[in-house]
């Protein structure tokens, strides 16, 4: 059973995302404390990623994209520390709205026993302490974040497997600070512009903060290897450095009551802190 007593060394973590990047700027400093001090972290993947956009021509076309994105993000764990990276292959859905939500093979439109099952089979071998996923709002309403939290949920609720879950969080706060600094200096946000009180997780359900900043160098250097998704002149980059590493530096999460840890201590808390 997990107490707050275990080595982390003795633990093992599963982290379960939609798309490569989606592990690093939620999650990313506390992989990378977990992954120093020797904690067994597999990182699944749901989707390739392939129908993201390009930063570069010179990076990936869009036939490339899916396979280019998987090295992305394998290059990306090795920075962080973690070697056993997993992908389940299914299509990327686009954003809400977009046309690629209704492509067969997109991750929203897969039968939902079979991702289950997928996931499912993994906990079974990996038995892990820890599961790690998108929270319900998909932090910015992405229809394959909000799926995966979704799937993976079910997988915990129904298993066997003694495991805390943790959503990864991006309280609304975060989201309200960024778009007031993106109107203060004229830049465009990337989404949901006309409506920033749809993005994020209520205040009142974060139940856990991190602070990464003893990490936070090895967090940007691993989310810098997903260039094809890293514009230069993207409106996040144009954001002051100094108030995006103080983000950067502070990690928010849900801890999900589930049996006989409703009323546990938090433990990734006073892991990782």
């Amino acid at each position: 059973m997990l107490t707050k007593n275990n080595n982390i060394s003795d633990l093992r973590i599963l982290c379960i995302f939609a798309h490569p990047d989606d592990e690093g700027f939620g999650s990313g400093g506390t992989l990378a404390t977990l992954a120093d001090q020797k904690a067994h972290i597999t990182v699944v993947c749901a989707t390739n990623g392939d129908v993201g956009e390009i930063s570069d021509s010179s990076l990936a076309t869009k036939e490339t994209l899916g396979t280019v994105r998987q090295n992305e993000l394998v290059a990306s764990m090795n920075v962080t520390g973690i070697k056993d990276v997993r992908f389940l292959n299914y299509r990327d859905s686009g954003m809400s709205g977009s046309s690629d939500n209704l492509h067969p093979k997109a991750l929203i439109n897969a039968p939902q026993n079979d991702v289950r099952s997928r996931i499912s089979e993994i906990i079974s071998e990996l038995h892990p302490n820890i599961i790690i996923t998108h929270d319900p709002t998909g932090g910015y309403g992405h229809p394959d974040h909000k799926s995966i939290c979704e799937h993976t949920t079910n997988c915990h609720l129904t298993s066997s497997n003694e495991c805390l879950l943790y959503y990864v969080c991006f309280p609304k706060s975060t989201f309200t600070k960024i778009w007031q600094e993106f109107y203060r200096l004229g830049i465009k946000p990337p989404f949901a512009s006309e409506d920033i009180e749809s993005l994020g997780t209520p205040e009142e359900e974060v139940t856990t903060i991190i602070d990464v900043s003893e990490y936070v160098d090895i967090k940007i250097s691993s989310l810098n290897c997903h260039r094809t998704q890293i514009d230069p002149k993207g409106p996040f980059e144009q954001l002051p450095k100094d108030m995006m590493r103080k983000i950067m530096s502070i990690e928010h999460y849900t801890l999900v009551s589930h049996s006989e840890y409703e009323k546990q201590d938090d433990i990734l808390f006073n892991l990782v802190n």
